[in-house]
């Protein structure tokens, strides 16, 4: 089971995401605000761009913020140093996860303290006429209701002092 930290899939990679070890160096976002955008919920769009264009940004990144690895364990093998976020490199551990191409990941709902609500797994989210679908995803929604990002989270809550009643 993966712990300590996010994850997010396409067809043929993962991309992991240690949010601890991030130093914002912001290579991410300003190479690919397709796939890596902090403004948006969730901020990883693993459909936003190319596979090899993903694996080019993910590299980029100086820590082990941001690490990935290929869907196909075998391509995981023989992994050139170049591919220096890969997960062998960076995060071996992560080798040693196997997942069922079929895994389904249940539904969690936690209220942070002063905070907003926070949703993980496979659901479908609907609001304001909008439907989407989320695979292994997370999403964050506003309970202060200063977000200018409405239904989601933006972090105002600590501008304001939003706190728990």
């Amino acid at each position: 089971m993966f712990s300590g930290g996010r994850k997010y899939r396409n067809n043929e990679i993962k991309v992991y995401l240690k949010p601890d070890a991030c130093v914002h160096a912001s290579y991410c976002y300003r190479e690919l605000i397709e796939v890596f955008d902090p403004g948006r919920r969730p901020w990883v769009d693993m459909n936003g761009a190319s596979t090899d264009r993903i694996i080019e940004v993910v590299n980029m990144c100086p820590t082990e913020a941001l690490t990935w690895k290929w869907n196909d364990e075998d391509k995981n093998k023989d992994i050139s140093v170049d591919q220096t976020n890969h997960v062998v490199f960076r995060r071996p551990e992560l080798l040693e996860i196997k997942e069922p191409d079929n895994q389904e990941n249940p539904v969690s709902v936690k209220i942070m303290k002063d905070g907003p609500i926070v949703i993980k797994g496979d659901f479908t989210f609907q609001y304001s006429g909008n439907k989407k679908a989320m695979k292994d995803g997370i999403i964050s929604l506003c309970r202060c209701g200063a977000s200018t990002h409405l239904p989601f989270c933006d972090g105002t809550h600590r501008k304001i002092g939003f706190e728990d009643k």
